[in-house]
């Protein structure tokens, strides 16, 4: 029995590792999963994955402001560029704030930094009806710690691209 145990114990792992070998799609750069400018790639200026990396998908915010930052434009003039290019992608707008507050308070200011960043986004060239925007104020932080650091990673409006939202 034991002998059995051990046989079928190498064979798993036989079969794991043979999963493991991409080298079997082809040579890098041949459009098979794992290539340089496959679809859904990060390397794809067409993707998601492009948009949330290369683009930035979020602006950052002052204290207690929905104001947009020099750096929040460039984000943003480089998500309106994403955007006028990539017709078939829509975006929600997410406003978030930190914990800092009352919940009514941050549903509030979450909602003015959504909307900044989608007047902003209108102004340079995106179609208003391809934007929806939503507050989460401070129900949704992606850092939880009572630190500066962590409230100013949380105050933000984050873009979430969709295909085929309709107004």
């Amino acid at each position: 029995m034991k002998s059995m145990t051990k046989f079928l114990m190498i064979g798993a792992v036989l079969a794991l590792a043979a999963c493991n070998d991409i080298s079997r799609f082809g040579a890098a750069g041949s459009g098979g999963p794992g290539s340089a400018g496959a679809a859904g790639s990060v390397s794809d200026p067409t993707s998601v994955a492009y948009f949330q990396q290369a683009v930035g998908d979020r602006v950052l915010f002052a204290v207690d402001q929905a104001t947009i930052s020099p750096e929040g434009q460039s984000v943003l003039n480089a998500q309106a560029q994403w955007l006028m290019s990539n017709a078939d992608y829509n975006a929600v707008i997410e406003g978030h704030a930190d914990e800092q507050g009352t919940r009514e308070y941050n549903l509030a200011l979450g909602a003015r930094r959504a909307n900044a960043a989608r007047e902003y986004l209108i102004s340079r060239g995106v179609a208003g009806n391809r934007l929806k925007t939503v507050s989460y104020g401070k129900e949704r932080p992606i850092e939880i710690c009572s630190e500066e650091a962590c409230y100013a990673r949380n105050r933000r409006a984050v873009t979430v691209l969709s295909v085929g939202l309709t107004g």
